[in-house]
């Protein structure tokens, strides 16, 4: 009845309440950079996480994610040598318009196959900054980075 009473005519308690609601709400309506910084580390501690988890729960695929890599590597690393190959004999050939056309095209196709590249090594070679490499080779793939 006391609080009540105190409510009705603004004692102290009611008026520090009042406050400390006001000042907690404009808190939270700013968001500061230390703020940001924990929460884009609690972010990138949980996606770690994530990958060491998804790791250690697929390990019965290990052998066919190695397979994977590496029949997809070899494909991309013979286009590339092929493309080189031709590259260089058009050079010591007389009428090599052909072999330079050839050379485009399968030089063409490795390219087409370095979003996949980038995958793989990220994934082996680089695993915690998986979230910028995958962003950069999905953009390879879909066709919007040149």
């Amino acid at each position: 009845m006391l609080g009540l009473i105190g409510n009705i005519f603004g004692s102290q308690k009611a008026l520090s309440g009042i406050v400390d609601g006001v000042t907690n709400g404009l808190d939270k309506l700013y968001y500061t950079d230390e703020e940001k910084a924990q929460d884009g580390a609690i972010e990138r501690a949980a996606a770690r996480g994530m990958v060491v988890e998804w790791m250690s729960t697929t390990k019965g695929q290990n052998i066919a994610r190695r397979l994977l890599a590496l029949v997809i590597t070899g494909v991309w690393l013979t286009q590339y040598i092929a493309s080189l190959l031709l590259d260089l004999a058009a050079v010591w050939i007389e009428d090599s318009t052909r072999i330079t056309e050839s050379s485009l095209v399968i030089g063409q196709r490795a390219e087409s196959m370095n979003g996949a590249m980038m995958l793989i090594l990220a994934f082996y070679f680089a695993a915690p900054h998986m979230g910028k490499i995958v962003d950069g080779a999905l953009n390879k793939f879909g066709g919007a980075a040149k």
